[in-house]
């Protein structure tokens, strides 16, 4: 174990390297703007060529909207000593998300700069930080010259950021993954790397429209205001949501659902206009075992309460439900051998735990697969000044090296 950790320390520049050199190639989709993953893809097989690494596959995934044609997910395979024993998996992105304001960076964010033992750029923690040491991690395996007593797997994926279309989804669809398979997603964690993410919240976003009849401010009584009837709705709909779905699971932070109302369209453009249409947004973070249709229920109550008071109608649109698929069990082989892992490592022990945002490690449990998320960060996926802590970087990788021999 001691061999290994060195080993992994003795990568610690070719990962600053790796990690720079990648991130340098913006790997956007289509959606957000980009061209895809493509040349992304090719650095990497390139590097992994280098690396040693001899079992690479490519599964392609057609995609017209790119130059390329098709969306790129790479598998690497380190075969193992006992072919009855379920592999273990690191499924990682190499998609990111746009810059965003250029004016909130410090530096340029596709020229990542090491300040302080921070790698700063776009896409090094989210998700370049794990994809890295994933792979150098994998390296130090082979360079111990030992085989696993199981198969190790990493899986580097196109597509998560907007939904795994083209990636993990597919991967599932061909099987490529076993029913007892051990997933590892480090795509989400703490500062300290004490947490294990084994469920999610369930996650209900829609679109909120008010229709009233429009009309002179000096006259009001000549119009309904939607404005008004909205406002008279948001204050109530807080209220009685939480008031209506109350329980609480100690596993999530904060132990509660969350109904959020957040974004809100223009109405009119002038002061001197009631409005007769008003549009705004609610993303609800709800605990799985409270059934989303429940709230909807709730919702279209109350709606009809302010709809009778008002004299304006409420509609719902652009419902989106994501119910929360079953937890990874606390005692499944991947949460227990992770936690073994990051307490030789690391000296600590990691506890399960629940979040309100979404990993593609839903995607696995919505089949039945058994998956764990976890890595070491300071959660700054999609902010300006996105950073990686070479420290971080390197102890993952140490993590992740012993869960292989496990």
């Amino acid at each position: 174990m001691k061999d290994l950790s060195q080993n992994v320390e003795n990568l610690r520049s070719e990962m600053i390297i790796f990690l720079t050199e990648m991130c340098r190639i913006p790997a956007i989709a289509p959606e957000s703007g980009g061209d895809g993953e493509s040349e992304r893809a090719s650095f990497i097989l390139m590097q992994l060529s280098m690396l040693g690494f001899d079992q690479v596959e490519v599964v392609d995934v057609k995609d017209d909207r790119v130059s390329a044609k098709k969306r790129p997910n790479i598998i690497v395979t380190i075969p193992g000593k006992n072919a009855k024993l379920p592999p273990i998996w690191v499924v990682s992105h190499m998609d990111i998300v746009p810059e965003g304001d250029l004016k909130l960076w410090k530096s340029n964010p596709y020229d990542p700069v090491l300040k302080k033992g921070r790698l700063i750029g776009r896409g090094v923690e989210d998700n370049g930080q794990s994809l890295t040491a994933s792979i150098f991690a994998a390296k130090a395996l082979l360079d111990s010259g030992e085989k696993p007593e199981r198969t190790v797997k990493l899986a580097i994926v196109a597509d998560e950021e907007v939904g795994s279309k083209y990636g993990i989804q597919q991967l599932v669809k061909k099987g490529i993954f076993g029913k007892n398979d051990l997933l590892l997603v480090p795509d989400a964690g703490s500062p300290d790397g004490s947490k294990i993410e084994v469920v999610e919240k369930s996650h209900l976003q829609l679109k909120v429209v008010t229709h009233g009849r429009q009309a002179h401010a000096s006259r009001p009584h000549k119009g309904t205001n939607a404005f008004r009837a909205a406002s008279k709705f948001v204050a109530k709909i807080s209220d009685i949501l939480y008031e209506e779905f109350d329980s609480k699971d100690e596993l999530f932070d904060p132990p509660f659902s969350t109904f959020a109302c957040t974004k809100k369209e223009n109405n009119v453009p002038n002061i001197n206009t009631i409005p007769g249409e008003d549009e705004f947004y609610m993303d609800c973070r709800v605990l799985p075992d409270v059934d989303l249709n429940d709230v909807m229920k709730v919702m279209k109550r109350v709606a009809g309460e302010i709809e009778k008071d008002t004299g304006a109608i409420i509609n719902f649109e652009d419902i989106r439900l994501g119910q929360a698929p079953p937890a990874t069990p606390v005692d499944s082989p991947i949460v227990r051998n992770l936690q073994r892992a990051i307490k030789k490592m690391r000296g600590i022990t990691a506890k399960p735990m629940g979040i309100g945002g979404g990993t593609c490690a839903a995607i696995f449990r919505a089949e039945g697969l058994h998956a764990a998320v976890w890595e070491t960060n300071d959660e700054l996926a999609h902010e300006p000044n996105e950073y990686c802590k070479v420290e971080n970087l390197v102890s993952d990788a140490k993590v992740m090296a012993r869960l292989f021999q496990l």
